[in-house]
């Protein structure tokens, strides 16, 4: 393996010196990651280096495969500077991405390119640790079957519904681990002998969205998730959000409606008894079985008892005015709760992803008619509304993204504390 991520003891018993350039190293790597190819100059202004420095690390990186040229850059009427960029396959990330009724999972490389495609495999998300051993053996079958260097694999990413505490490792939600006994990290972690970092499905996509989507170079995003759930991601002032315990973003379960439907949180009258998935599918099979004239009655009564908002989406899509309807009246539901976080946050933009903006404009105008009647015009005029662009990958996308800006923090603080010495200023 490349020496760029050394054990624990490896570290510890590297003299000041050796630390303090491997520091360095780290540090233009997760450069050159976040930014792209950069010239010798650029990173010397950046870590406020000398260029013999910056040349000698830039060669060493070299060395151990993981930097190469690419290209030339812009010049200022001087000789065009080469560009260093990270060589394809230098690193990778196992990402995966849970869901209610199935799981994906797929390898990327330091450059975000996809070794494996997206793969699906029928792991349901469990309330108890059943899943864990299937995501495991799974998991060891597509990383052998791709070829790579496992020496080479970070870490893990996964994305998950659920209540999680990404500080203690746990979902609240799914996964359940025993009182007092190991958290869901450690047991990963254990499993799969490589760092293991999971996030909220949503909050994953939103980090999706700010690292690859619409959201790229944008300070207050908010990207809300429409699927058989609503969950909300929150980015505010470039960073993404996730509260004290880690549980920011549970929009889904504001309450609504007074003396409303039981939501499986327990409340009545959540956002989610009436502008889900759920919902939806909820309000097609009771207009169904009441007789509403529609292409969903060619359902057979069990398909009909397990109708997913897919089919809802599809109807619609092909003109059937019930699906439109009832569409509209999640839209205009779901409209209503987006103006109250306009009020709240201010953003400049939200997106909207998940199975039911797959409807695009069947709930994208009552949205926007909703946000219009209840918001004020001040704030709903400098926020855009737009469809994800990233569609069903954003989960698998925004696990990549997870590991790959961890995987770095978590390194340079294990250099930091066995530092004895300070590191150069402008480093940090």
């Amino acid at each position: 393996m490349s020496t760029l991520l050394l054990e624990d003891n490896y570290v510890k018993n590297l003299n000041n010196i050796d630390r303090k350039k491997h520091l360095l190293k780290i540090k233009i790597i997760k450069y050159l990651y976040i930014k792209g190819a950069k010239s010798n100059t650029d990173i010397c202004n950046r870590f406020n280096i000398s260029s013999p420095t910056s040349m000698s690390l830039i060669n060493e990186l070299m060395s151990e495969g993981l930097v190469e040229k690419q290209g030339r850059g812009n010049s200022l009427g001087g000789r065009k500077p080469d560009l260093y960029g990270l060589r394809d396959n230098s690193l990778f990330v196992l990402s995966i991405a849970m869901e209610r009724f199935k799981t994906q999972m797929a390898i990327f490389d330091n450059n975000n390119n996809n070794i494996t495609g997206i793969q699906d495999f029928p792991i349901w998300i469990s309330k108890d640790l059943s899943a864990v051993e299937q995501l495991y053996e799974y998991a060891s079958k597509l990383i052998e079957s791709s070829g790579i260097n496992p020496d080479k694999l970070m870490g893990i990413g996964i994305s998950m519904p659920g209540l999680i505490s990404a500080k203690e490792g746990n979902n609240y939600t799914y996964l359940h681990t025993h009182q007092d006994s190991e958290s869901l990290l450690q047991i990963l972690e254990a499993k799969f002998k490589k760092p293991v970092y999971f996030q909220n499905d949503v909050k994953s996509a939103a980090l999706a969205e700010y690292r690859f989507g619409l959201a790229h170079g944008r300070k207050d995003v908010l990207v809300l998730s429409m699927d058989w759930g609503i969950g909300l991601g929150i980015i505010s002032d470039g960073k993404l959000r996730n509260g004290a315990s880690g549980f920011a973003g549970e929009f889904g379960h504001i309450p609504m409606v007074n003396d409303g439907a039981l939501c499986y949180c327990g409340k009545r009258g959540c956002l989610e008894t009436i502008a889900s998935g759920i919902a939806l599918a909820q309000m097609a099979k009771d207009g169904i079985k009441s007789g509403q004239r529609s292409i969903l009655n060619e359902l057979s009564d069990r398909e009909i008892d397990k109708i997913e908002p897919q089919l809802v989406i599809d109807a619609a899509n092909r003109g059937d005015q019930y699906a439109i309807n009832i569409l509209s009246e999640i839209g205009v539901n779901l409209g209503k709760g987006i103006a109250m976080l306009i009020q709240l946050f201010n953003p400049e933009l939200i997106i909207l992803g998940g199975k039911i903006a797959e409807a695009r404009q069947y709930i994208t105008t009552p949205i926007q008619y909703s946000i219009n009647k209840y918001c004020m015009a001040q704030l709903r005029e400098r926020t855009t509304i737009s469809l994800s662009d990233l569609g069903p990958n954003a989960g698998i996308l925004g696990s990549v993204a997870l590991v790959m800006e961890n995987i770095f923090e978590n390194y340079l603080e294990l250099i930091e504390e066995n530092r004895q010495v300070p590191v150069p200023p402008g480093t940090a």
